[in-house]
């Protein structure tokens, strides 16, 4: 078994603190592959509130004390509040994967009614997105390091958790859920790969899916085409570069996908209305 976890003070996990809007507690990760079972009985439920995501396996719980568990599978989110039982079990055989956060604060219920959290329902499905493991695993290290403003960061990333739900909560009602979750993995596949070549055409017939089909509802989603998506990500690398680095236009050319430095520069500065040079130039006055 992997565990993965953090907390702002581990000698007082289950604080409740109404002095501020937003607070997390603790958070963390299990992957439970050889450990028989894990077993979490708190039937007196906790002071704070516990989001939990299933990214893979199952889980099985007891809501509101009753003796026949709800089986939880990958694609939902479990939310308890204040004072409910809290009494769930994962087993190695289903090879679960779970994220939680703990968190407490005077305008949580604000929160959980604005991004439309279910009030009276524990379960409810969010998609298999690598979104949400991405922000938990941010939110963790950053519980972890307690670097400078670790609170405000870990709070932005408790948000967005929240948007992430509410946003795929609303666009689900206008398209199927499966199309979202296809949509995110490809920009996930996109973001962790821009300075590759990309094929559009050849990621959506290896995914099972038509060319028109992926471009369409990409677009739908993401309120622009894939590639065009993707040549975003490699003008926002680029300008990192020029901006921090001391590479020449050839060797940002390279790091960002294109062979071709003069295809790069006539590219950059269709986007920007600079060349590579000139933005370089620009940032270094402080303009």
């Amino acid at each position: 078994m992997y565990i993965n976890v953090a907390y702002v003070d581990e000698e007082n996990p289950n604080l409740e603190d109404l002095t501020v809007p937003l607070r997390i507690n603790n958070c963390g990760y299990y992957r439970l592959h050889t450990t028989p079972e894990i077993e979490t009985p708190h039937p007196e439920g906790r002071n704070d509130y516990q989001l939990l995501y299933i990214a893979a396996g199952k889980g099985y719980f007891y809501f509101k004390g009753s003796k026949e568990p709800t089986i939880v599978t990958k694609g939902n989110m479990i939310l308890f509040r204040p004072g409910e039982p809290q009494v769930y079990y994962y087993y190695a055989v289903d090879k679960t994967e779970v994220y939680w956060v703990h968190f407490t604060g005077w305008k949580v219920e604000e929160y959980l009614e604005r991004y439309e959290l279910p009030h009276d329902e524990n379960v409810f499905y969010t998609g298999v997105s690598p979104d949400y493991p991405w922000i938990y695993n941010q939110m963790i290290r950053e519980l972890q390091l307690q670097r400078v403003n670790y609170e405000d960061m870990i709070s932005l990333y408790m948000h967005h958790i929240l948007i992430t739900i509410n946003r795929y909560i609303k666009e689900g009602r206008e398209t199927k859920n499966d199309t979202i979750n296809d949509i995110e993995r490809a920009a996930h596949y996109f973001k962790d790969n821009y300075n590759k070549q990309i094929s559009i055409e050849q990621y959506a017939v290896e995914h099972l899916m038509s060319v028109n089909w992926f471009i369409h509802n990409f677009k739908s989603i993401m309120k622009i085409s894939p590639m065009q998506y993707i040549i975003s990500l490699r003008i926002a690398m680029a300008k990192g570069y020029l901006e921090n680095s001391a590479k020449n236009i050839s060797e940002i050319s390279n790091e960002v996908g294109y062979e071709n430095a003069l295809y790069f520069s006539r590219l950059f500065r269709k986007y920007t209305g600079m060349t590579p040079t000139e933005y370089r130039k620009k940032r270094e006055k402080g303009d």
